[in-house]
């Protein structure tokens, strides 16, 4: 039975655990050829004995994802083992959480880098690998998958290195699909909810396993479905959005919006803003809150 993305070579960071290796195994089952990167090689190469156990193709990188240098290695890995690239998986991160008032300098870098840095890195090989293809006229099918977050769609209290690394890659996930495009690459983000190391300690009462053997809502191969076919060459016609998944729910994340403008039709004095920006409050649709408050 041949399955949704045969032939096709994935890269996949943090794959070593949670999400990341539910998307490893969810390749691999549809056919992928899956480069599973982690810095922690031992819980890699456990994802990879797996794959490879079910029939299925994968190998290891031990790639350092915030290091431009050392992360070309998982493209250069994923082209001498399997021969092509089509799918990079935006995947691996941490947490650093504290207050904004008392988060210091070596945690706020250590979030940027691993999620933000991190997204620029391998994506940044791979696009190469991809515009050169594209310039010789080969057609290219890549495919760049993001990982946003609630969090930095709405923000969240603890969390500010997070959301703004997070919210980063929403942004930069909208560009990368407007510039992209002319070379065969489209760019998605997901923003999941799933139980996974980064999750379960904060959130483990709303998260934990069904007790009556029901549909666990929060189990991250839940998530694995969208990724798997975002990856896929039925998804050309998708780029530039960002998906909220949660145990069976898909949803898109309806991004910034202008609203109606209050015009005056010339320069405004500092004492009329006030009243303009209460019109301006009637009118809009309300944000959805602020995670913890």
């Amino acid at each position: 039975m041949s399955g949704l993305c045969d032939g096709r070579v994935a890269i996949i960071t943090g794959a070593g655990g949670g999400l990341g290796r539910e998307y490893a195994l969810g390749f691999a089952a549809e056919g992928a050829s899956v480069v599973v990167n982690d810095i922690n090689t031992e819980a890699a190469q456990a994802t990879v004995d797996e794959i490879v156990a079910g029939g299925g193709k994968a190998v290891i990188n031990g790639s350092d994802i915030t290091h431009y240098e050392d992360s070309i290695n998982a493209v250069k890995t994923a082209i001498d083992h399997f021969g092509d690239l089509n799918v990079v998986v935006n995947n691996a991160g941490i947490c650093r959480d504290r207050m904004f008032a008392s988060l210091t300098e070596q945690e706020w870098d250590q979030v940027i880098a691993v999620h933000l840095k991190g997204h620029f890195c391998i994506s940044s090989h791979a696009v190469h690998y991809w515009r050169g293809q594209s310039k010789t006229g080969a057609e290219v099918s890549g495919r760049i998958i993001n990982t946003a977050s609630g969090a930095g769609l709405n923000g969240s209290i603890g969390q500010s290195n997070y959301v703004a690394a997070k919210g980063g890659i929403a942004a930069l996930t909208l560009n990368q699909a407007a510039e992209l495009g002319r070379y065969g690459i489209t760019a998605n983000a997901l923003a999941p909810s799933a139980r996974t190391g980064m999750t379960e300690g904060v959130f483990a009462d709303m998260m934990k396993k069904p007790e009556d053997g029901g549909f666990d809502h929060y189990h991250p191969s839940n998530v694995a479905p969208l990724v798997v076919w975002l990856g896929s060459s039925q998804s050309s016609h998708v780029t530039g959005r960002v998906f909220e998944v949660a145990g069976g729910q898909i949803s898109i994340a309806d991004g910034w919006r202008s609203t109606e403008p209050v015009d005056k039709g010339a320069k405004w004095a500092p004492g009329e803003v006030g009243e303009a920006i209460e019109t301006l409050f009637a009118r809009e649709t309300p944000a959805q809150k602020v995670y913890g408050t």
